[in-house]
């Protein structure tokens, strides 16, 4: 018995540690994973399969349709029918009671159908291989989404993981010169208001490392949901927002040019378009005729018992050929009216198309100038950085000295926090437009 309750407590440990395992990942490894696991890439691929399943079934419409159809009747009571009673002999104007057939019946039949000829079945070929290709774009545009939520979710995470090393660090230096700071206003060499002052620059810096560390938490769930993972899942990143910064730092891009006709945004509206044309077509279709035909097998056995099953059954065959053409002739202008309606869509989805390539072209501007002013900012946010940790430093060097005062000190200080998220914030901004432009030049997830 002892050993069964060791054996489960193992199972138990086992199955704990497993869940509460980390998962190491580089920003490119997240990416790739997203798009394997995240929520919306696997809706997406969903989706594919079943435009797949929609085009065979409109296929389908027209290839032979075989059904089969076994009907049995058991008359309770038989109907009868009156007839003129002098049919059988009797009086003229009187009537017999005769009733008709047997008590059981059964009837067999199987029966094939073939479309000849339907121009809707026609244009609805056509219309599954565009859903087809809608569905594919949809993917396509939905792995973009994912590849930028992804590099954003993990920017901020990197961005709040630095903030707390930073603040942490603040925190250090600060408490190293409160103390010395106490120990000289205790020997009387400065006033409590220097001691006071650092001690409310101490408490802010702690309140906020507070809030970056619940900010922390909420960046790397947003980030799990974003890769398709349990949110309470510990994740290890592997990347840092110094490295990325320098690696999403691409002054090519800005020179890079986009054809409109590969951008996905441009094939949905493309397809939308031949979506309207396909509309058209359909309306039209619908004044042609339709022609179609079958051929039908049946069996009927008949009896007073049900003797179906007996070797004495005798059965009845019957076979039927048939064509029916329908030939549509007057709606009343009807169908007129619908085509026409369909023609107003159409020009309605080149309208959007048109709309379309001039946003991309305005999309795309504005992403570079965004990714410019970016890297431009980065530069300067890191000169700022240093400027501001001479300035700090120096005052410092006074304060300790008695040639500034504590409030002099605090804003400097104040400056160099300031400097610090600028610097971190310009790191991020960089990856972030770097991932908003790659998908304006529509460039590929491969």
């Amino acid at each position: 018995m002892k050993k069964i309750i060791l054996l489960v407590i193992g199972i138990l440990l086992s199955i704990n540690l497993n869940a509460q395992e980390k998962i190491s990942l580089s920003l490119k490894e997240a990416i790739d994973y997203a798009l394997e696991n995240s929520y919306s890439a696997i809706n997406a691929s969903r989706d594919i399969d079943t435009a797949k399943k929609k085009k065979w079934e409109t296929t389908t419409i027209g290839l032979p349709q075989i059904s089969a159809k076994i009907d049995y009747q058991n008359w309770i009571k038989q109907q009868v029918s009156l007839l003129p009673a002098e049919f059988f002999g009797g009086n003229a104007g009187e009537f017999a009671e005769v009733a008709f057939g047997t008590k059981h019946n059964m009837n067999a039949t199987a029966t094939l159908d073939q479309l000849i000829f339907d121009g809707s079945y026609l244009v609805g070929l056509q219309s599954a291989k565009t859903y087809l290709q809608i569905s594919e774009n949809a993917k396509e545009k939905t792995d973009l989404g994912i590849r930028e939520a992804v590099i954003n979710a993990y920017g901020n995470v990197l961005l709040s993981e630095e903030s707390i090393l930073i603040l942490e660090k603040n925190i250090a230096t600060l408490e190293k010169n409160l103390t010395e700071t106490n120990q000289i206003y205790l020997n009387g060499l400065t006033e409590e208001e220097n001691v006071e002052q650092l001690k409310i620059t101490l408490a802010t810096i702690k309140s906020q490392l507070s809030k970056t560390k619940k900010l922390n938490n909420i960046a790397y769930k947003m980030l799990n949901i974003t890769l398709g993972i349990a949110i309470n899942k510990p994740v290890l990143l592997t990347d840092n927002l110094n490295n990325l910064s320098k690696e999403y730092s691409n002054l090519g891009l800005l020179s890079s040019e986009l054809t409109i006709e590969n951008h996905v945004d441009f094939k949905i509206a493309k397809n939308t378009e031949k979506s309207n044309e396909l509309l058209v077509k359909l309306e039209q279709s619908k004044a042609l005729p339709s022609l179609s035909s079958f051929v039908n097998f049946g069996y009927a056995g008949f009896g007073q018992n049900f003797d179906f099953f007996k070797k004495e059954q005798k059965w009845f065959d019957s076979s039927l050929l048939g064509v029916s053409i329908n030939v549509p002739i007057f709606s009343s202008l009807a169908r007129s009216s619908r085509t026409q309606q369909a023609k107003i869509e159409l020009e309605k989805a080149k309208t959007n198309l048109t709309e379309t390539e001039q946003k991309l072209m305005l999309q795309l501007e504005s992403a570079k100038t965004e990714y410019n002013y970016s890297l431009e900012e980065l530069e300067t946010s890191k000169q700022n950085l240093a400027l501001a940790e001479r300035i700090e430093k120096k005052q410092q060097i006074k304060f300790f000295e008695g040639i500034s005062t504590s409030f002099e000190l605090t804003e400097a200080q104040r400056q160099l926090y300031t400097m610090q998220q600028n610097y971190l914030q310009a790191m991020l901004n960089v990856i972030a437009t770097k991932a908003a432009l790659d998908n304006a030049l529509n460039i590929s997830i491969n």
